[in-house]
């Protein structure tokens, strides 16, 4: 590190300590009393289900009873089967009075025996029975209609002399007068948060119910049979569970409490982690204490939201400087603007992810949460590399301030020119498309090379017998073999060559069937070789055919991000991609080590790899010296794609040892990381069609089953949203300052960017699983497509654009909690999801109009003519 990157990492450990403390600031709350009025009590344990009759012991109940007897005057239970209906005679023990509870479902059955056994408790054990309460929020679930309850409270009013109600709802006893006659008391649950009511408004919020039916029902006594307060949840409107919000309502509710008098029964006493499968990820966490019985926020002491602030900080930072340790290695050339950039983002990450880790390590796991919880830290961990790949690379294309590498081309070097074996492979090409190749050849402005044309394979002889007739006819420099049959296709028919090359050639040069290049090529570039070390001298790939159409011109400014951007930045580092047209190669390098893989659909990359694992040089100079032909229609050019990408996971499986540092390799630590980071990005696509394939099936089940399935943790809709926005924003900040586009141009290279999201996740997740996909060619000069054949052939992207839409929708107008931030936040992920697949579909449509003027969309300079100058530094461009 320099001294400035020293700097911006301490300012930036200060800076995020001082952001924990902010957040963390202590709120003084009114402290709890000494002994409150009761707590609803459900001495359910980790492993007790009441719904599947698993119920806890009655040594269990007696500890937990022991427990609550300093803390409250009284208890409030649910039912009396099973082993609660030990409770009353427990808590005489322990000095706890009790308001017995009966459960009351839709069975009959159930129903008489929980009250006969209510019954018999209450005239065997009343001495600490105060209250009887027959049934929990049942007509609220619709269990039971309110002359059904009436019912049984009479029943129970024939054998029983304490006073007697039901639990329910403010709106329900508002609802039905009749009910409120039954009883002897309101049994009201006031819980502001199911009804979305912000926390600070929480408190007045009861009073103010409270008020509303005293006034309805002036002369019934009111008992608050549930008040409490989540400290985990789904946020509710303005309704946010947390454990520091939890500590906010009780201490302000129980000083309202003491202040007016309520008689209440905190909900509740422990937490229950059978109720999440009734009423979510809430539902376990209302209690005081968690389920070992400890308390869960302090009684007296200041509100704190996140207690361990003061450990989190110190973990952030810790891995903050260990992030920007990395990051700030080999970047000594980056501006302060850069630093800071890089450094911003590294305490953002960090920051970010120790928060997520503790917040999800503090609820309770189930082997599905676990599960969802390993799934979503793998999640984490991938976006947090590719950010942070992707920020490296924007950090170094823009605020870089001198190039290490950046070679200039030989103008007028006037030495001894070694002979140069250009090597032109073809199958089933246009004649005249490479007589055109093959003429720009003729005219080369350097005296010492010569031509090999290799058609393997091609079938027809009126394609390629013509092409065999321009040879001769241009002289003995230009040879010309027809191969048939001829394996390995692109690099057998380089391996073919490879062994028909003059004895005496020093370099191997490799083009197109459709490229021309220009007069200079050779003569520019064949001097860089001077340096024994170079192996690779590669130019860029350019079109001849950008101004042809809007289609080729969205995907000419999509070709021009890697050509501009990418491998400027990669030969930096000595770890440009080589790719198989425009490139040089010295012979001697290329028969050291086993010449072109035919196992490989990207032999290009590939050599380019095994030249690099035996310690040679590459260069690349970001000027154009041929042009050649783009795909003609959207099939082909989302084919060539998938040929890119399922090579590259190819390469990756046959390289992986020496990409992690193993083995006898060469390869330096900047070009492993290059390699292994510009792959990050299509790795990503691969994971988010599986995301994707999991989302829409999530949202059915959410469409289908709203009361079982909520929407997924908010984390799963944040991280490809803050993915897509930063990707976005990198593309736009490095087309206008990198490639000098206009905003355009820019919007039709992300848009043709996104339209073959798709086919690379398909590309990557069919490399992981086999081998022997074949060579996809691209077609020349191919007719264009119709618009409905482009659409057909863009079937697979356009059903998930809908699959994902209507899933969005679906969710949004179907459920009635659609107005929640987290379902409203699902939606828009789901939305940000199919914008890929709508760009696919857009680009089919256009490729389908090939009348459709590349005005429309801007035809990119070409790079011979004005090619991006690499020495400048960023910040004047």
């Amino acid at each position: 590190m320099n001294h400035y990157s020293k700097f911006i990492t301490v300012l930036m450990a200060i800076l995020t300590a001082a952001a924990w403390a902010l957040v963390n600031q202590p709120d003084i709350e009114p402290p709890w009393p000494a002994k409150i009025e009761g707590f609803a009590f459900s001495p359910m344990r980790d492993v007790t289900d009441p719904s599947k009759k698993i119920f806890p012991s009655i040594s269990e109940i007696d500890e937990d009873l022991a427990l609550l007897a300093g803390d409250a005057h009284a208890i409030r239970t649910y039912s009396v089967e099973d082993n609660l209906g030990q409770i009353p005679e427990l808590a005489r023990g322990h000095g706890l009075n009790v308001t017995l509870g009966a459960w009351i479902n839709p069975n009959p059955e159930d129903n008489e025996r929980e009250i006969n056994e209510l019954i018999r408790i209450f005239n065997t054990s009343h001495s600490q029975i105060v209250r009887v309460i027959v049934g929990n929020e049942t007509i609220l679930r619709g269990d039971q209609t309110p002359e059904q309850m009436i019912e049984h409270i009479r029943k129970v009013h024939s054998a029983v002399w304490a006073p007697i109600s039901t639990a329910e709802p403010w709106h329900v006893w508002l609802k039905y007068p009749k009910l409120v006659e039954a009883v002897d008391f309101i049994t009201v649950h006031l819980l502001p948060y199911w009804e979305g009511v912000p926390v600070e408004e929480a408190v007045d919020y009861v009073a103010m119910r409270y008020e509303e039916l005293q006034k309805a029902y002036p002369n019934k006594p009111i008992i608050i049979g549930e008040v409490g307060w989540p400290s985990k949840g789904r946020l509710r409107h303005g309704a946010v569970a947390s454990q520091a919000n939890q500590a906010k309502f009780l201490r302000r509710f129980l000083a309202l409490a003491e202040e007016r008098g309520y008689t209440y029964y905190l909900m509740e006493a422990f937490d229950q982690r059978w109720k999440q499968d009734l009423e979510g990820e809430a539902g376990s966490y209302w209690g005081v204490y968690n389920t070992d019985r400890e308390a869960k926020f302090a009684f007296t002491a200041p509100v704190v939201r996140i207690p361990e602030w003061h450990g989190l900080a110190l973990i952030s930072v810790i891995f903050s400087i260990g992030l920007l340790a990395l990051l700030f290695r080999d970047s000594q050339g980056i501006s302060r603007s850069g630093s800071s950039f890089l450094a911003l983002i590294a305490y953002s990450i960090t920051t970010f992810a120790v928060w997520m880790l503790y917040d999800y390590s503090n609820q309770y796991l189930t082997a599905a949460s676990l599960a969802v919880g390993v799934m979503l830290f793998i999640a984490v961990l991938g976006v947090i590399i590719v950010l942070l790949a992707e920020a490296h690379e924007l950090a170094e294309a823009i605020w870089l301030k001198n190039w290490r590498r950046a070679p200039e081309p030989c103008i007028d070097c006037d030495g001894p020119q070694p002979l140069v074996s250009i090597h032109v492979p073809a199958y089933n090409e246009p004649p005249e498309m490479l007589k055109q190749t093959l003429d720009a050849l003729a005219a080369l402005d350097y005296s010492n090379f010569e031509v090999l044309v290799i058609d393997n394979n091609t079938k027809d002889p009126a394609v390629w017998q013509p092409v065999e007739a321009h040879c001769q006819q241009l002289g003995p420099r230009f040879r010309f073999f027809h191969v048939d049959p001829l394996s390995g296709f692109k690099a057998g028919a380089l391996n073919f060559a490879l062994r028909e090359t003059h004895p005496e050639a020093e370099v191997v040069a490799v083009i197109d069937s459709d490229y021309r290049v220009t007069r200079n090529w050779l003569r520019e570039l064949v001097p860089l070789f001077h340096d024994a070390n170079m192996a690779i001298v590669q130019a860029p790939q350019d079109y001849s055919d950008g101004a042809e159409n809007a289609f080729k011109a969205m995907c000419l400014a999509e070709y021009r991000g890697f050509f501009q951007i990418g491998m400027i930045t990669r030969n930096e580092r000595n770890a440009i991609i080589q790719h198989g047209t425009m490139t040089l190669v010295r012979r001697r390098v290329l028969e050291e080590v086993g010449g072109w893989a035919e196992w490989c659909i990207t032999e290009d990359a590939e050599l380019g790899l095994r030249i690099f694992q035996k310690g040679y040089s590459a260069t690349y100079i970001a000027k154009g010296y041929g042009q050649g032909l783009m795909p003609d229609t959207l099939l082909d050019f989302k084919k060539q794609r998938f040929r890119w990408a399922y090579g590259a996971v190819l390469i990756m499986r046959q390289h992986l040892g020496a990409l992690l540092g193993f083995g006898d390799s060469k390869l330096t630590r900047g070009q492993r990381y290059h390699f292994l980071a510009g792959w990050l990005p299509w790795l990503a696509d691969g994971f988010n069609l599986a995301f994707n394939l999991a989302a829409i099936a999530w949202s059915l089940a959410m469409i289908y089953f709203p009361e079982e399935v909520a929407p997924p943790s908010m984390v799963f809709a944040v991280l490809p949203l803050s993915l897509f926005v930063f990707k976005v924003t990198k593309m736009f900040l490095l087309y206008r300052r990198r490639v000098q586009a206009s905003w355009r141009q820019s919007i039709a290279a992300g848009i043709a960017g996104l339209a073959l999201s798709h086919v690379i996740s398909r590309a990557m997740l069919t490399g992981f699983v086999t081998r022997k996909i074949g060579f996809f060619r691209t077609p020349k000069h191919a007719s264009s497509n119709a618009v409905w054949q482009a659409l057909l052939d863009s079937r697979e992207e356009l059903l998930f654009f809908f699959a994902l839409t209507l899933s969005s929708l679906g969710v949004l107008f179907l459920r009635e909690d659609s107005d929640m931030l987290d379902i409203q936040i699902w939606t828009l992920a789901l939305g940000i999801q199919s914008i890929a697949y709508a760009a696919t579909g857009l680009m089919a449509i256009i490729s389908g109009l090939p009348r459709l003027p590349a005005s429309w969309v801007g035809v990119m300079h070409s790079l011979e003519q004005n090619p991006p100058k690499a020495s400048k530094s960023p910040s004047s461009l």
